[in-house]
């Protein structure tokens, strides 16, 4: 059947994207058999390398928990002050005031064109040099300090976007009805538009917590992350033993994340197509009482 996006495909077209389908999938069996042999032959599949992780807590609570507290504490300092601070920035860009229009609009910009990484490393010099924070709570001060400037730059933006996104006539309807800019940011604007924006939104706080782990790597920040260097050398080079277990403890953090975001956006909507008023039958019959009299 054709469409207007596409024709529909003849029986050659079948055949040939059947024959693509079976090479890209024995390619694909392929590259995981050389990829299990390799791995093999080096013994990272061995039970003794993960055996760790499956027998006895030693494993788990001296190097991944202590890891994993240290990237949910990260993430959630960033998230907790990210999202206030990127929807202030994101209303400010919105604002009829040039005098917190603009600046706003390049504080935004700067810190959304800056590798996450440089304001990190930036942070740690700065706490450092000029503060007397302890050397062991730099790496989570700079940690947080460079997901903060960074996503809430980007979270700006989605705001901003979400509101503009939405029908002018919600404004002008408010305008019509006596309500402040304040008001119909807050009680129209904002409420419609975090629905709409809540993907986007869940989208930027996985990244957060992805990028908890370059404090890890760069800024001795005793993350997840951390945890592989000295959890494989203790026991006997299982670097992708650890790797994995790491990588599926992520996996999990932000799929429950997202699982809740998808909730909590179902919810939203149910609730928003659930409100209305719904006058009395009184209420009702009043009015048409009163028509009839007139």
């Amino acid at each position: 059947m054709s469409s207007v996006l596409y024709d529909a495909q003849g029986p050659r077209a079948k055949r040939r994207n059947v024959l693509y389908t079976v090479v890209f999938l024995l390619a694909v069996v392929a590259l995981g058999w050389w990829v299990f042999r390799a791995l093999n032959d080096k013994g990272q599949l061995d039970w003794e390398k993960w055996k760790p992780f499956f027998s006895g807590s030693e494993a788990w609570t001296t190097y991944i928990l202590p890891g994993l507290w240290n990237t949910l504490i990260a993430a959630f300092l960033s998230m907790l002050i990210a999202l206030p601070l990127g929807a202030a920035f994101g209303i400010a860009r919105l604002s009829d005031h040039v005098w917190i229009r603009v600046p706003a609009g390049v504080l935004v910009e700067f810190f959304r064109a800056i590798p996450v990484l440089i304001l990190m490393i930036f942070g740690l010099a700065l706490f450092a040099q000029y503060t007397d924070v302890d050397s062991d709570a730099r790496p989570l001060y700079a940690v947080v300090t460079g997901l903060v400037l960074y996503n809430a730059s980007v979270l700006a933006e989605v705001v901003r976007a979400g509101i503009l996104a939405l029908p002018k006539g919600q404004t002008e309807a408010a305008q019509a009805i006596g309500l402040r800019k304040t008001q119909i940011m807050t009680s129209i604007l904002l409420p419609q538009a975090v629905t709409a924006m809540l993907p986007a939104i869940v989208s930027q706080l996985v990244v957060i917590v992805k990028d908890t782990a370059l404090g890890g790597a760069v800024l001795t920040f005793p993350d997840l992350l951390a945890a592989v260097s000295p959890m494989s050398s203790y026991y006997g080079a299982n670097t992708v033993a650890s790797f994995t277990v790491v990588a599926l403890l992520f996996v999990l953090i932000n799929f429950a994340l997202t699982s809740f975001a998808s909730w909590l956006e179902r919810r939203l909507r149910s609730r928003k197509k659930s409100t209305g008023t719904v006058l009395p039958s009184a209420a009702v019959g009043g009015t048409e009482s009163t028509g009839t009299a007139a």
